[in-house]
């Protein structure tokens, strides 16, 4: 791939009332023009994404929001998209402007700061409009606060500098798999080629898997689910085989007890979510019935074929499972619905295109109203009966969890 996914990139939003200068600011802070500037109130409909790399951290992604207090005729349409913004964010920014203080408002959005736990940064905007006296006042007023001009650049470098210090204080984003396994350690990669695989190229999940065993001195071999059993026989002393989780039945009769077997979608599952909050969720499975509704959680969208993973072979192999027709909706990229509380189980894919904090939010939400949740990958392990062969590579019990 020529640039980091968008999933695996820091979310850096910006946010503040109509009008305090953010699409200016990030503009600014960027060195292009990538959001719209109008005096006009209600400019930013749809929040702007911009990916940067912001050295010496790495690769970020900006969202410039729709303004808070629009009172056009799309302001609540835009305020409720703001407010979705909220649960993919690592960092905030909240922007004030210089001439007109609403801290009212900041603190009803700083509320929302504290739940769902994003560091955030208060930037004093627009001081160029201020006389100089009017400036010192307000800078002994509000000292923890930053304060900047996006119309002349000052103070964008001191914005920059607290950014990257918050981003090197965050936790670091575990790795796939060169945390599970030492160095020059051997992976054998299974990658059916069927239907849902695109032409010419391996899915997300496959790619990032290879460059994360390149990054820590893994060695890989990629192979497909009907040259497995020759591969084994080639390369010995095999560390650990990753199947795609739709092949886990077929993978497991082939692959020797001595060797530890996982899925690209397991891996996910304890990189992007909380894995075992997943464990737990799957085995909830075995109290669903006839009037049981699913939600299929999707990070993407995909054509639909007769082998989809989410749409068909999940729901056939539950229905099969509980020996009865379940309901099933379905929920696509970050279109996750409010009222989960009327499904008995939520299942998620692997996440590989939406970021971390994501998932860990709607893990929460699930968790505040009670409602199970797994994922893809952790279901079929189940459901074929190898989810404690799968999760010997993560040195977890299931007695542990359950």
């Amino acid at each position: 791939m020529n640039s980091t996914p968008n999933a695996n990139r820091k979310h850096i939003a910006i946010y503040g009332k109509t009008n305090a200068g953010k699409s200016s600011l990030i503009n600014k802070f960027l060195g292009q023009e990538v959001s719209l500037v109008s005096e006009k109130e209600g400019t930013t409909t749809d929040p702007v994404q911009k990916a940067m790399e912001l050295i010496p951290v790495g690769p970020v992604l900006f969202i410039d929001t729709a303004g808070f207090k629009d009172e056009s005729s799309l302001g609540e349409i835009r305020e409720k998209r703001t407010l979705d913004i909220l649960k993919r964010t690592d960092i905030a920014i909240y922007v004030l402007s210089a001439i007109d203080m609403d801290i009212e408002e900041f603190n009803k959005v700083k509320r929302n700061f504290k739940k769902y736990n994003i560091p955030y940064i208060v930037v004093i905007n627009q001081i160029d409009k201020l006389k100089e006296e009017e400036l010192s006042a307000l800078k002994e007023k509000y000292k923890e606060y930053l304060f900047l001009s996006s119309l002349t650049g000052e103070g964008i470098e001191n914005l920059k500098g607290n950014l990257i210090k918050i981003l090197k204080e965050e936790e670091d984003e575990l790795p796939i798999i060169g945390d599970l396994l030492p160095y020059d350690s051997k992976v054998v990669m299974v990658v059916p080629i069927d239907s849902e695989a695109p032409k010419g190229r391996i899915i997300l999940p496959q790619v990032q898997c290879i460059r994360d065993c390149l990054d820590h001195g893994i060695k890989s071999y990629v192979v497909r689910d009907t040259e497995l059993k020759s591969a084994l026989e080639d390369i010995k002393d095999i560390d650990l085989v990753i199947t795609d989780s739709q092949a886990f039945k077929e993978v497991d009769k082939i692959v020797s007890q001595s060797i530890k077997l996982t899925s690209f979608s397991m891996l996910f599952a304890r990189q992007k979510g909380d894995f075992e909050e997943f464990i737990r969720g799957a085995f909830k499975i075995k109290n669903l019935n006839e009037n049981s509704k699913i939600l299929i959680a999707e990070s993407c969208t995909h054509n639909v074929s007769h082998e989809d993973i989410g749409r068909v072979k999940i729901p056939k192999l539950i229905n099969k499972y509980v020996g009865a027709e379940l309901s099933y909706d379905y929920s696509i990229f970050h279109d996750f619905p409010d009222d989960i509380d009327k499904y008995d189980l939520i299942i998620h894919c692997g996440a590989c295109m939406i970021n971390r904090k994501t998932v860990l939010n709607r893990v929460k939400d699930c968790k505040d109203k009670k409602v199970p949740i797994t994922n893809y990958g952790i279901v079929l392990a189940y459901l074929n009966g190898i989810l404690e062969r799968s999760l010997s590579l993560f040195n977890i019990s299931i007695d542990d969890i359950i």
